[in-house]
């Protein structure tokens, strides 16, 4: 007569494929080169720092068109396209997050989670939002010949002002990044303890 002996659950999961962290790494470093060209055009310190005012127009224009390219290109993959239903969902549990997160209220029972929050989910279609507003603007302020000069003004109205909406936002993302070591280990190697998915995400069933 043998005893069964359980064995332990592993201490990290899988919680990213190599699809989902080549979108967001990709994706991020287009949006950083066109945060950092679009602040060499609009601060003069920089400007005159940098110089080469048309090689950072064209820098800025082509790394913006080349913004949506990363998310079209990881719809191939069946767990990115899972991924995005995830965060396109929102459910009753978000809503209680929500709710916690408006009070401050940092008690793990209070924020119930899936994969992911109502935090990253709200970050995800807005980011997605201003992308496209961003795109359909610039081509506007891009192609001067073929709209009248309201629509361009408008579109640069737009622009200007959404660009630094998107300054702000990405900042915090970044300042909320840097406080989970966990979670930016989870997007750099694909995995994270499991003792970290319980607490922050414990309705996720990986």
């Amino acid at each position: 007569m043998s005893l069964r002996v359980d064995a332990p659950a592993p201490a990290r999961i899988r919680r990213f494929g190599r699809s989902q962290r080549w979108v967001h790494r990709t994706t991020a470093a287009l949006m950083g080169v066109c945060v950092l060209t679009a602040a060499c055009l609009y601060l003069p310190q920089l400007a005159e720092l940098v110089g080469r005012r048309e090689l950072v127009v064209r820098v800025h224009e082509w790394s913006g068109l080349a913004l949506p390219v990363p998310v079209l290109a990881g719809l191939v993959s069946r767990a990115f396209r899972a991924d995005l239903g995830r965060l396109n969902r929102f459910g009753p549990h978000d809503r209680v997050w929500l709710r916690a997160a408006l009070r401050r209220d940092k008690r793990r029972a209070a924020r119930p989670a899936a994969k992911f929050n109502a935090g990253q989910k709200i970050y995800a279609a807005w980011i997605a939002g201003a992308t496209l507003v961003m795109l359909g603007t610039g081509l506007l302020m891009w192609f001067t010949h073929l709209t009248p000069i309201q629509w361009r003004t408008s579109a640069t109205f737009v622009h200007d002002w959404l660009a630094l909406t998107l300054g702000i936002v990405l900042a915090g993302h970044i300042g909320m990044a840097l406080a989970d070591p966990e979670a930016r280990r989870g997007l750099r190697t694909g995995s994270v303890s499991r003792e970290w998915a319980e607490r922050e995400h414990p309705l996720w069933r990986p």
